[in-house]
């Protein structure tokens, strides 16, 4: 299980993954480290390590990153393994997910849906005790809803703060500002419901 003290190898080589991933993909839309610093409001040092893959990236920041490269935050999942043609675009296997870990934040996101094309997506998302989603709220386009399937949830929307266990559900409209986190001493995994053009 990853913390947010001690990364794991998985969450390293995600890092890794995902850096090379945004340099690429910056690269070939020729936009520059500063121009990409700049739009995201963080520093040309903070993201050169994250390309590198020596630095954690926020699930927020990452988000921010995908609006300014033109893609979606799934473009960066990966692939566990390869999926047989007849099931790539109806089912997802457990083994099969397309993940990718956050070090530094104890949390991992699993992709739920088997096809990134659809109007919906659905996620998986693990936070290990303590962990959370950032420091900032964050904020996403249109409406989403998330079912709490195993331990205890913080959910902050705006001002005000709520804590949900397992079988709670809730929706989030329009562009509230949100921030989820793990007061509990058990990992706590959240299913998450959102159209595809937000995530």
């Amino acid at each position: 299980m990853t913390t947010q003290n001690t990364p794991s190898s998985d969450s390293q080589t995600d890092d890794l993954r995902i850096g090379r991933q945004i340099r690429d993909l910056r690269k070939a839309k020729r936009i520059t480290l500063a121009e990409l610093a700049k739009k995201v409001n963080k520093s040309v040092g903070y993201l050169s390590q994250v390309e590198r893959g020596v630095s954690s990236l926020p699930i927020g920041v990452l988000q921010q990153i995908s609006e300014v490269l033109g893609v979606r935050v799934s473009w960066f999942f990966q692939a566990e393994e390869e999926v047989p043609d007849d099931e790539r675009e109806l089912i997802v296997r457990a083994g099969q997910r397309r993940s990718m870990t956050f070090s530094g934040l104890g949390v991992r996101e699993e992709l739920l849906s088997p096809r990134l094309s659809g109007q919906l997506l659905l996620i998986m998302t693990r936070l290990a005790p303590g962990a959370t989603g950032g420091n900032e709220p964050r904020r996403r386009k249109g409406e989403e809803a998330g079912y709490v399937e195993a331990g205890v949830l913080e959910l902050q929307v705006g001002s005000h703060s709520y804590t949900l266990e397992a079988g709670d559900s809730f929706t989030i409209t329009g562009d509230e500002p949100h921030l989820i986190s793990n007061p509990g001493d058990t990992e706590t995994r959240v299913i998450w419901v959102m159209t595809s053009v937000d995530y």
